[in-house]
């Protein structure tokens, strides 16, 4: 029973990021932490792996790869501040800080500041994403935020490479301090049909998001993620 319920909650996940451009680790953590945390974290980025490569490679055409290259540049050393608050700062603290930061950019580029993916707001966005996501296991929205004016198509084969090369790289992390178990992978294959489901899902209905919708969702889940951030940091 338990997996049946974990598998739809990655399927959900994989449906929405199939369609926004991120989203899965941030629906279905939280919830796969409370049915059973085993499905954490390793199995989670291996399903978000998987996620991200089929991602970039169904609109591989559209990919920036340059802009690629530039938030993984950030996110390098953002990983290793991301690791250091962990250690030094009070968890708290630092997740009210990232989720107000999020909120911030949000707030700025509905107003009136039109973020565009240039090489220095991608390793701004990178280092901020990194540090989030290694701390706080959100690290999409500040790289989904500098490209919420281009295209559907870009925007999802673009984060799709980002996180695929991401998690990579935590799961070499993960990997040198001995968390990459045998059963980590056995969870991680089990909840695979799930998402690939979810993934398959996800086809037509950004059809229906990339008629003008784009924007507005990733929008819409950049605040939900922070106010959710900043919400379990307050009250827990």
């Amino acid at each position: 029973m338990e997996v049946v319920a974990a598998g739809l909650v990655v399927a959900f996940g994989a449906l929405v990021q199939g369609t926004v451009g991120f989203g899965l680790a941030l629906v279905a953590a939280p919830l796969l932490a409370i049915i059973d945390p085993a499905f954490v974290p390793v199995p989670m980025i291996l399903l978000a792996a998987s996620h991200a490569v089929l991602a970039a490679a169904r609109e591989h055409r559209a990919t920036d790869w340059r802009g690629v290259a530039w938030a993984m540049a950030g996110r390098v050393p953002g990983a290793a501040l991301g690791a250091l608050a962990v250690a030094l700062l009070p968890a708290r603290g630092f997740a009210i800080l990232v989720a107000v930061s999020v909120l911030a950019c949000a707030g700025m580029s509905v107003v009136h500041t039109r973020l565009r993916p240039t090489a220095a707001a991608l390793l701004a966005a990178g280092l901020v994403s990194g540090a989030s996501g290694t701390a706080t296991s959100i690290g999409g929205p500040p790289v989904a935020l500098v490209y919420q004016h281009e295209t559907g198509p870009r925007v999802r084969s673009t984060l799709g490479a980002y996180f695929a090369l991401g998690a990579v790289l935590s799961l070499l992390f993960l990997g040198m301090a001995g968390q990459v178990q045998p059963s980590a992978l056995r969870d991680g294959a089990l909840m695979l049909p799930f998402m690939l489901g979810g993934f398959l899902l996800s086809g037509p209905a950004r059809r229906v998001l990339d008629h003008g919708w784009t924007r507005p969702a990733v929008l819409a889940l950049t605040v939900l993620s922070a106010l959710g951030l900043l919400g379990k940091a307050l009250w827990s």
